[in-house]
């Protein structure tokens, strides 16, 4: 018993029933291994795919307009300042002369030469009274400035032609040059220089200055997105008789800042008529007071309305859309869906089509009957389309452009405005008015304290007098045709006040009656006695039996030397330079 009981004291003790193998540390120390093995498995950090680059098609940059010829001809400039500039100081006075060749009659760019092919210099003289001229700045030992070095090494280089461009006989172009360094006051220098450069340019092309001091602006500060509202000063009727309506308005700019010059345009926003607005409303059967908001359904589109929303119908068609034109046949197609009546859809599409038969019934039914969208909708009962959908489709109401018949020379704080107010019966009865001068007719000046403005802006022209004052003119223009040439001959009548010399003036005007319609009479009258116009041909076509026109084809190829343009030209805006004399026609 002894043994046995020695050999049990030797062997591990065994645990008793029920108890467990595992203690709660142990069973807690495995969960932690086992969970963070788990974890490492399913929630490691995978190695990131390399994601595949496309190459992408780099687009070929647009090609940069090289040729300083050909922009000033677009633009109509005759003065190129080139500069040559390390700072700024270079750059900012050909800047500055650039914009000094408006007091002088004259249009003025400034370039870099680094941007330009200045092997184009000999072409300057395809330029009428061009001029180059050159600030030119040096650094260091006198060197050319970084954007002139190229310049400076075709001049060393170059054999280039440049006869015709230099002071010669002709004078049809000359180059000047002006060196800017950082010695002494560069401002004084340079104004001192200015002074005496200016009025040696106008004895060179025989030109005068403008008379205008005032600051020039670089931009305009009304435009076609934002026009201003002048207050109608004059509106008076200019025929004595007849059963037609021209008229002479009067747009006062005051402090508008706005400046024009002889033959540019006058832009003005009009209205349509309330009456046609109206019955819209009541064919369509709309309140058009009701006021939405149409959103473009191409969200990625710069253009998210068709007109400024949100608004009311009324507002729309008032304001912003063209309801009295002829609709496109893209807009007789979209409404034919909204045509009860199958033959009017047929009808529609038929005229929308490119069919031979459908181009005459398009022709006949809408453009030589001169329906507008109203007198559609009117005689075919069985359409009508939701207005909301003729709002998207009816074009937008433009502006109205009208030759300016002042010189701001003379009336510098007014635009004048020559105008035949449009009435005329169409072939299916009705009674058709322009949209613009009916609206400018009754735009009458009050006394009561609400003063009639017209939305406007200035829209430059080509259309110009001669360079210079001492070459003659001939002026051709029948009707309010007129209209550019009372500026023309304004300008020419102060350029004389101011003892300048002026060339001889020819007017040819015409019009149906002496007694009727003889516009400005009283003025050109005036200005012939005055001797401002050497010559005033005028003719009135229906005072005798044979109608007689102010100035045929013929007399108008005897006068400028060649054919100018053939019969049914309407509406032509002509320059002619003759050998000696200077052309301006302008038929409407």
């Amino acid at each position: 018993m002894a043994d046995s009981h020695t050999e049990d004291s030797t062997q591990p003790e065994l645990m008793e029933d029920g108890e467990p193998f595992l203690s709660n540390l142990d069973i807690f120390l495995f969960s932690l291994i086992a969970g963070l093995i788990i974890y490492w498995v399913m929630f490691r950090k995978k190695a990131e795919a390399i994601p595949e680059f496309k190459k992408l098609e780099t687009p070929a940059p647009a090609a940069r307009e090289s040729s300083f010829i050909e922009k000033m001809k677009k633009t109509g400039k005759n003065i190129v300042v080139f500069y040559g500039s390390q700072t700024g100081t270079g750059e900012e006075f050909a800047n500055r002369l650039s914009k000094d060749a408006q007091r002088y009659g004259m249009k003025g760019m400034a370039a870099d030469p680094e941007e330009y092919d200045m092997s184009e210099l000999s072409r300057l003289k395809e330029i009428d009274n061009s001029l180059a001229i050159f600030c030119m700045a040096t650094y260091g030992e006198g060197d050319p400035t970084d954007n002139a070095q190229d310049f400076y090494d075709w001049l060393q280089e170059s054999d280039a032609d440049l006869d015709g461009v230099n002071f010669t006989v002709s004078f049809s172009s000359c180059f000047f040059f002006i060196f800017v360094n950082d010695d002494g006051n560069l401002e004084e220098d340079f104004v001192s220089w200015r002074e005496q450069f200016w009025p040696a340019v106008c004895e060179h092309f025989g030109v005068e200055a403008t008379g205008e001091e005032s600051s020039i602006r670089q931009y305009e500060p009304f435009d076609s997105k934002n026009p201003f509202l002048s207050p109608v000063t004059v509106n008076r009727k200019l025929n004595k008789g007849g059963d037609r309506h021209l008229m002479h308005l009067e747009l006062d700019i005051t402090g508008s800042k706005i400046r024009y010059e002889s033959g540019d345009h006058v832009a003005v926003y009009p209205t349509n008529d309330s009456n046609i607005v109206n019955k819209l409303g009541e064919v369509l059967g709309v309140d058009l007071d009701t006021v939405i908001s149409l959103n473009n359904l191409d969200e990625e589109s710069n253009k998210k309305h068709p007109f400024p929303c949100p608004t009311t119908y009324r507002t729309a068609l008032t304001h912003y859309l063209d309801v009295t034109s002829c609709p496109r046949t893209n807009v007789l197609y979209e409404l034919a869906q909204y045509a009860s009546d199958p033959k009017d859809q047929e009808n529609m599409r038929k005229m929308a089509s490119s069919s031979p038969e459908g181009k005459a019934l398009y022709q006949t039914w809408v453009l030589d009957s001169s329906r507008n969208i109203l007198a559609i909708l009117e005689d075919l009962p069985s359409l009508r389309p939701p207005i909301d959908h003729l709002c998207e489709l009816l074009p937008r109401l433009q502006a109205r452009y009208y030759s300016i018949a002042s010189s701001s020379k003379v009336h510098p704080n007014s635009i004048h405005i020559c105008a035949v107010v449009v009435e005329y019966q169409t072939k299916t009865g009705r009674t058709n008015k322009g949209v613009a001068t009916n609206w400018l007719k009754n735009k009458v000046p009050t006394d009561n304290g609400h003063k009639a403005t017209v939305p406007m802006y200035i829209r430059k022209s080509q259309f110009r007098l001669p360079f210079k004052s001492s070459n003659p003119v001939i002026m051709i223009g029948p009707g309010t045709g007129i209209a550019p040439f009372m500026g023309f001959i304004q300008e020419r009548a102060w350029l004389k006040q101011q003892g300048k010399e002026v060339g001889e003036t020819v007017m040819y005007f015409g019009c149906r009656h002496k007694n009727e319609d003889f516009l400005y009479q009283e003025e050109l009258e005036a200005f012939e006695k005055e001797e401002v116009l050497t010559q005033l041909n005028v003719a009135f076509s229906r005072d005798q039996e044979k109608k007689v026109l102010p100035c045929t084809l013929l007399k108008l190829s005897e006068i400028c030397g060649q054919e100018l343009f053939s019969a049914g030209s309407g509406g032509l805006r002509y320059t002619k330079l003759g050998s000696s004399f200077m052309a301006l026609i302008n038929i409407l």
